[in-house]
């Protein structure tokens, strides 16, 4: 005795004879059912609607998927963060925080003040730098960095390291330690920049007679060797050369000052 088709191999559509006068979807036509047609067709479509639903659904989850590894990257990037406290001084707190792309922000005010992050990015070369001393210092685990010796408040500086799931910090007045001061210098040199950023915007447009003093104390810092990063100046000195409201000694003040820094790169 011959077995007919199997109704659960894959490909097979059962024929399904409904009643007479019944309307049967056939790819996007309608037909006026019979006792004797053949509706393969018809049931093989409404198994498709079934199935559209479950492979929609898996493939929203590979999307998400797929849009949550972005999130899982960046929480694994190595953060730098260096802050500095010192009530009375100018400014009482500074924060720069920074990734291993030179991304991060910066913050100044004073203490009783709200934080206020500013965006900022470092070249490639002073990020490397500043991981490289921190690297050197053992990411910070189990230090101690305050000197023995009796000096004056010269403000709380605290060195914080993170990668993955690990944070060390440590905290200190003032140090002996030479790779801890050489990146205490770099942060509050780069702290210089952007504290000279945020006058010449304000004088910009408050105060236009204080811009040409600013930026002389910007080449006499320069001189100094006050600044590093100086290069994040130049789009503000960008918009005091191209302003022609503004007083033509600070203008060229401002052109000097970006061609020293060209100069420097």
């Amino acid at each position: 005795m011959s077995k007919g088709p199997n109704p659960l191999l894959p490909g097979h559509c059962p024929q399904i004879s409904p009643p007479a006068n019944d309307i049967v979807p056939m790819r996007g036509t309608w037909k006026q059912g019979s006792s004797g047609g053949s509706f393969a067709i018809a049931a093989c479509t409404k198994v498709r609607r079934l199935c559209y639903p479950c492979l929609a659904a898996g493939f929203l989850a590979l999307l998400s998927g797929v849009y949550t590894l972005p999130a899982q990257v960046a929480s694994s990037v190595t953060r730098f963060t260096f802050t500095k406290t010192l009530k009375g001084s100018a400014p009482e707190y500074m924060a720069l925080s920074i990734d291993a792309t030179g991304a991060g922000t910066y913050d100044s005010h004073k203490l009783e003040d709200p934080p206020a992050p500013r965006p900022v990015r470092l070249s490639a070369g002073t990020t490397t730098q500043i991981f490289a001393l921190a690297q050197s210092l053992n990411g910070f685990r189990s230090l101690n960095l305050d000197s023995r010796h009796k000096v004056a408040n010269m403000g709380l500086k605290t060195l914080t390291y993170e990668a993955g799931t690990e944070t060390n910090r440590v905290q200190y007045n003032y140090t002996e330690n030479r790779a801890a001061q050489q990146l205490t210098d770099l942060c509050e040199k780069i702290g210089n920049v952007e504290e000279r950023i945020a006058e010449l915007e304000y004088d910009m447009k408050y105060d236009h007679l204080n811009l040409p003093q600013v930026l002389r104390e910007i080449q006499v810092g320069m001189g100094e060797q006050n600044f590093v990063e100086a290069a994040l100046m130049i789009p503000t000195l960008e918009k005091i050369t191209t302003n022609s409201h503004l007083l033509h000694l600070a203008q060229a003040r401002a052109q000097e000052i970006m061609q020293r820094i060209q100069e420097n790169k």
